[in-house]
């Protein structure tokens, strides 16, 4: 199986301080505060002195501990939720957030010879590449998803707002130092926007836990004891298929077999789309909320294998972080979207049985989940 993880670019000898900019870090649920606390704890090993800056939902407190051969500082700002109900709501939210992101972490950027920030919340580039001529660190972009892309692939129609802002990111993206990308999916996207090759660089997460052989597992609902069970487990918002998903789940049950019972241990619209359309039709199904990371390992190797899905419209603006534990959980996968996405070249270099069914294809859907009921 090829190497999910790959080294970071930054050098301890030329870049000694570095400051990384996220979301929502851990214990709260988000899977780039996730990567990133790991990645600001693996730079603070190499002998980086790193302050992270973050969201929590709990206190705002700041942080300092000895991390190998260097030093980590974690900020953390408290914040509320994000209004998932308005556009308006998300947009003021993100703004006053990316402010207060900004605002704590002016001094250490200032001080930065590294400065690293991601997608996540959205439109940072929008105050960190005008400030630039402030900071004498390199800007590094790793783009986890892309933004305002995700808003566009999302929308039915075009928007001439939004147009306006792809065209002022776009600008401000080519005013940036350096690149880190998810997938070689994001690579094209990337380049598709005039972004030099030689200022992209492919670095991926990996799995955000570990997997021991005598490991504890997660039990079974008791609803789903004895069935063949299908997980879908973390976030299943705008950018994941649902409606192939739910079409070819009710085909096996009322045309197949119907041995395989999906539990989504899961958050975002797309799960309660998918709840909603399986209780109107009566399916069997579990729905729980996701498990605290400490369990993840647990849960992913409870099911008969896992599902991963991804709308053609999002291929390459967003990568499901989640197919990298999936894999090393040994488990098979099921992957409904493009073989565009880097989710198929990742699955299929996995030593576990894998599926790939188009979006929009139910019948195949249908038909993977009869032959994993077979296995």
């Amino acid at each position: 199986m090829m190497e999910l993880l790959q080294q970071s670019p930054f050098d301890p000898a030329k870049e000694p301080k570095i400051v990384i900019i996220a979301d929502w870090l851990p214990p709260d649920f988000g899977a780039v505060g996730q990567y990133m606390q790991m990645r600001a704890r693996a730079l603070a090993e190499q002998g980086h002195d790193v302050t992270l800056v973050g969201l929590s939902t709990l206190r705002s407190s700041t942080i300092q501990n000895s991390e190998g051969r260097g030093r980590l500082t974690e900020i953390r700002l408290a914040a509320r939720p994000v209004p998932r109900g308005s556009l308006i709501g998300r947009m003021l939210w993100t703004i006053a957030t990316n402010l207060r992101l900004i605002s704590a972490a002016f001094g250490p950027l200032r001080a930065a010879d590294g400065i690293l920030f991601t997608g996540s919340p959205p439109f940072l580039i929008h105050l960190l590449a005008p400030l630039k001529p402030l900071w004498r660190g390199r800007l590094v972009y790793r783009i986890t998803d892309f933004h305002p892309e995700c808003l566009i692939a999302a929308r039915d129609r075009p928007s001439r707002a939004l147009g306006f802002l792809l065209g002022l990111t776009n600008f401000w993206r080519r005013r940036v130092d350096g690149f880190e990308v998810l997938g070689e999916d994001q690579r094209r996207r990337l380049t598709e926007t005039g972004i030099p090759a030689d200022r992209i660089a492919l670095v991926r997460d990996g799995s955000p836990v570990s997997f021991e052989d005598d490991g504890p597992v997660e039990p079974l609902p008791a609803e789903l004891t004895g069935k063949c069970v299908l997980l879908y487990s973390g976030n299943y918002g705008v950018a994941h298929e649902v409606e192939t998903v739910a079409r070819g789940y009710e085909l096996h049950h009322r045309r197949g077999s119907g041995r395989v019972h999906l539990w989504l241990s899961a958050t975002g619209a797309g799960a309660e789309e998918l709840a909603a359309r399986f209780s109107a039709a009566g399916l069997p199904f579990h729905r729980s909320p996701p498990v605290p990371l400490e369990r993840l390992p647990g849960l992913l190797r409870a099911p008969a294998a896992h599902l991963v899905t991804l709308r053609d419209a999002f291929v390459g603006y967003v990568m499901p972080s989640k197919i990298y534990a999936c894999i090393e959980s040994g488990k098979p996968v099921l992957f409904v979207g493009s073989a565009l996405s880097d989710v198929d070249l990742l699955a299929r270099s996995s030593s576990a049985a894998y599926w790939r069914v188009p979006s929009g294809d139910a019948d195949g859907l249908a038909a993977a989940l009869e032959d994993l009921a077979d296995r």
